[in-house]
């Protein structure tokens, strides 16, 4: 089930945390798997997830907010296996941001890993156990692919996905990648 340790990818994602204080624009689209909002400004996407609040953002039509939802869209539709897209993240922890870019570097569409190889991997020294946390700390699922990282005995949680969902949202978006046997769990 998890991937085998392999050489870093080429990732299309880019980070920029240092565009506090601009503009953000804020949109959404309904997919297989609940309401799907995206947060951006020019500078990159901030936040992609269910449940997220405009919070003052703007709902004028925004270029980046829009490639972000084209993209979706494709992956939602079986047609994009990578995103290109530079990210505008929230300031994150150390640890946190040297899991998420391993994660996003190393684990590619249809693979999973499990939260003990990815601390291992990460080579941040951060127990199995403490990964769970950093996944849920993730601002941009799917993008940053949080829920390919499972449990070494099932799929483990994911805190995606519509209230009541998370493991619903996680197997549905396994299966759709092919990682996961329909039905499996």
């Amino acid at each position: 089930m998890a991937c085998t340790p392999c050489a870093a990818r080429e990732t299309h994602v880019t980070w920029d945390t240092n565009s506090y204080g601009l503009i953000m624009f804020f949109d959404q689209f309904d997919s297989q798997v609940g309401m799907i909002s995206v947060l951006a400004g020019p500078p990159g996407v901030r936040r992609v997830g269910w449940r997220l609040k405009s919070d003052g953002a703007s709902m004028e039509p925004d270029e980046t907010v829009q490639q972000a939802l084209g993209q979706l869209r494709e992956y939602f539709a079986g047609q994009r296996r990578e995103f290109a897209l530079t990210l505008d993240l929230p300031p994150l922890e150390e640890v946190t941001d040297a899991v998420l870019r391993t994660l996003a570097e190393t684990v590619g569409y249809g693979e999973t890993i499990t939260y003990g190889e990815l601390a291992k991997r990460s080579g941040t020294g951060v127990p199995a156990r403490a990964i769970g946390s950093i996944m849920a700390a993730n601002p941009v699922p799917i993008i940053i692919p949080c829920h390919r990282v499972v449990a070494s005995d099932g799929l483990g949680g994911y805190s995606g996905g519509e209230p009541g969902r998370g493991v619903a949202t996680k197997r549905w978006l396994l299966e759709n990648e092919g990682a996961l046997p329909p039905g499996l769990w």
